[in-house]
């Protein structure tokens, strides 16, 4: 009896390649799809299992179902002169109505019950296309950085702009204040002036009395700008904080 013909259709059909650098771990996929109107059972098997790690490595597909099979190459010392003797193999049978025990079903089976298909390995290097298309994206990576950035920086133009309305406010109260306290110090000089004046007046008890009311007045109103200075720094001191937070 002649051996089966492979039931399931294998893309790619005959190479799995992968491609380099091999410093990291480099995947391929191999699909396996079933055209027949039965429930197909396959294994995948290599002549390197130290090198590669294949997901899944077994199972069953359904009818007209396709499993994608993910070969990861683990890294290596890649010599282009040494030609790879790698080699994969699907190996399949058609599934009994029941299926319990995997490996009983693959221990059991007959040898003209098996399909098989044999794929070899193929390793290439990046080509000098492959290379400009990557420089190319590297170079396009630092435009959607900067469109991200100019996102940020939109957003701290509007915060900015929010803490110069603040600072304005603060300003303003505090040139008002100012000038409050200008003109405070003003009044307070003409109060001393008059005080001096009315010291070198002859004394009387109606001037005494005036002079008294008058010094009062000027031990008032001087300290009027200390008091006016201290609320200054307190209300400068409330803005200046809120705008920092």
């Amino acid at each position: 009896m002649s051996k089966l013909d492979q039931i399931l259709v294998l893309d790619p059909p005959c190479d799995l390649k992968f491609k380099g650098p091999f410093t990291d771990v480099v995947t391929t996929s191999l699909k396996l799809r079933n055209p027949s109107d039965k429930k197909v059972c396959f294994k995948v098997k290599t002549t390197a299992p130290r090198r590669y790690c294949v997901r899944p490595n077994s199972g069953v597909i359904d009818p007209g179902a396709t499993v994608v099979i993910s070969v990861m190459l683990q890294p290596f010392d890649y010599d282009p002169n040494e030609k790879s003797k790698h080699k994969f193999m699907v190996q399949t049978i058609f599934a009994p109505s029941h299926v319990s025990d995997m490996d009983a079903l693959w221990k059991d089976a007959k040898p003209d019950d098996l399909m098989d298909s044999k794929l070899r390995c193929v390793f290439e290097l990046p080509s000098e296309n492959d290379k400009a298309n990557d420089i190319e994206a590297t170079k396009a990576a630092p435009v959607m950085t900067f469109a991200k950035g100019d996102s940020a920086a939109a957003a701290v133009c509007v915060s900015a702009s929010v803490d110069d309305t603040e600072m304005k406010k603060v300003l303003e109260k505090c040139k008002r204040l100012q000038a409050e306290m200008n003109k405070m110090a003003e009044e307070n000089r003409q109060l001393k002036e008059d005080g001096i004046r009315m010291r070198k007046m002859p004394r009387s008890d109606h001037m005494t009395s005036n002079s008294t009311t008058l010094l009062g007045r000027e031990a008032s109103t001087a300290s009027l700008p200390s008091l006016l200075v201290v609320i200054a720094a307190i209300f400068i001191g409330f803005f200046l904080g809120k705008f920092i937070l």
